[in-house]
């Protein structure tokens, strides 16, 4: 469906009061286009209708004119830089940006990421600034743990209570 159509339908629905049904063709939309501002401020329009500072300072953030209101609660709730990149759904480089301050924003959120990790991170690589990526921890394989240990001792307890009345039932079929 073009975008024209899809964005006629989002009018529609929210004429009708389906904010639900618009905010979620937003974001496909925003999911398929994540270039275009227009898209990105009218999801800021819809979350603006629900009350949600933070998500409207989510889809705003790119916006020079955007409200430090909703941006204080954007990066209040996505608190660290991945998860600010994870957030703002960018694919590709910044210079697709629709204006020069939305590739600062961009690179400023980018930058923050790299420098925590000390390496380059790529907004189309995902696993790139991934949250989980700093972290060096890898459990030891064939290793014993307290969770291990009990979800093993509760399958033996299981299987031997079912073999037990397995045999129990099977001796008292044929007894008599």
């Amino acid at each position: 469906m073009p975008l024209s159509q899809t964005l006629a339908r989002v009018d529609a629905d929210l004429a009708a009061g389906r904010v639900p049904v618009a905010r979620q063709r937003l974001r496909g939309l925003v999911s398929s286009f994540p270039c275009d501002p227009t898209l990105r401020r009218r999801l800021a329009e819809v979350y603006r209708l629900y009350g949600d500072a933070a998500e409207a300072g989510r889809w705003s953030y790119l916006e020079e004119d955007r409200r430090p209101d909703e941006t204080a609660a954007f990066e209040e709730r996505y608190g660290s830089p991945a998860r600010r990149m994870k957030a703002l759904a960018w694919h590709g480089p910044e210079a697709r940006a629709a204006t020069a301050f939305a590739e600062r924003q961009l690179a400023a959120v980018r930058t923050a990421r790299a420098e925590e990790l000390g390496r380059p991170v790529d907004w189309d690589d995902p696993a790139s600034y991934d949250e989980d990526a700093d972290e060096e921890y890898a459990p030891e394989a064939g290793g014993w743990s307290l969770g291990g240990v009990l979800a093993g001792a509760g399958c033996l307890v299981g299987t031997v209570a079912f073999g037990y009345v397995w045999v129990l039932g099977v001796v008292s079929l044929f007894s008599d």
